[in-house]
């Protein structure tokens, strides 16, 4: 089932158009990871998602609740996390030990029990990441909005986060989680959407959007230069360059082609 259909988004501030036709759907139980540069429209995405922001043009059509994260701390510094997560938790319709039990449990679920009555402006970094995640994941929403949720976390936060994403798309939520960290992606086995320009350049699985892309085959030998050569067949460049060498062979590395080099082909030329 499609949570998030967004189809056309227009939206532009004056001469600018940070979206020009974005176009994006996710599915029940999907984490979909949005990269792009900076000024591709993710965020201004985000914020329509949400309902921040009208578009100018297109719309945006959501099954349930919506929870987001956003890019830039949006946290209450003189309140304690227990205090700022009975807040939102309020705003979601939770009453009662239903409420108190959300909180708990997703105080647990990241790492955040033993700060719960401490005030948010005295937390670490990394609790204050974990407590607006915790903002957003607590009422369970069907789609969830993280725009680089574990941006500067340290191990501890990243790990917590990105567990507590794979839980919710387990449960069903639909998911989009923008991040310049993409081995995330591949931690997360999400589907990609590379933006640029205001709009979705390339949709799909990892490994599809990959199996065209070129890796690199490189060959040390005992006495001259390292041999390397980029290459979409590995195993039949690495033979040849093997039957071809009259030299004994120190180290074989292969690598294969990464989200990275996708961003980067894709996203090099249409970048303004």
């Amino acid at each position: 089932m499609v949570m998030l259909r967004a189809e056309g988004l227009v939206k532009r501030y004056g001469e600018v158009a940070a979206l020009d036709g974005f176009e994006l759907r996710v599915a029940s139980g999907e984490i979909a990871g949005l990269v792009g540069h900076n000024g591709a429209g993710k965020t201004t995405f985000f914020e329509i998602a949400a309902g921040l922001i009208a578009p100018d043009a297109g719309r945006v059509r959501v099954e349930g609740e919506v929870g987001m994260a956003p890019q830039q701390l949006a946290l209450y510094p003189t309140v304690t996390v227990r205090e700022t997560l009975r807040l939102f938790g309020g705003l979601a319709g939770m009453r009662g030990q239903a409420l108190v039990r959300a909180v708990e449990g997703t105080a647990e679920e990241l790492a955040l029990t033993d700060v719960l009555d401490r005030r948010v402006g005295v937390l670490s970094g990394g609790q204050q990441r974990r407590t607006q995640a915790a903002t957003a994941l607590l009422a369970d929403p069907g789609v969830l909005l993280l725009d680089e949720p574990t941006a500067g976390a340290d191990p501890e936060t990243r790990e917590a986060l990105l567990a507590a994403v794979r839980r919710r798309a387990e449960r069903g939520a639909a998911v989009v989680y923008c991040t310049h960290y993409l081995p995330e992606l591949t931690e997360l086995a999400a589907t990609v959407a590379v933006a640029a320009n205001g709009r979705v350049i390339a949709r799909g699985a990892g490994a599809d959007l990959l199996k065209d892309l070129p890796g690199e085959v490189r060959v040390s030998v005992e006495g001259g230069r390292d041999i390397t050569v980029a290459t979409t067949d590995p195993t039949a460049t690495l033979a040849a360059l093997l039957r071809d060498l009259d030299r004994p062979v120190r180290e074989i590395d292969i690598r294969r082609p990464s989200l990275d080099d996708l961003y980067r082909e894709l996203s090099h030329d249409r970048v303004a």
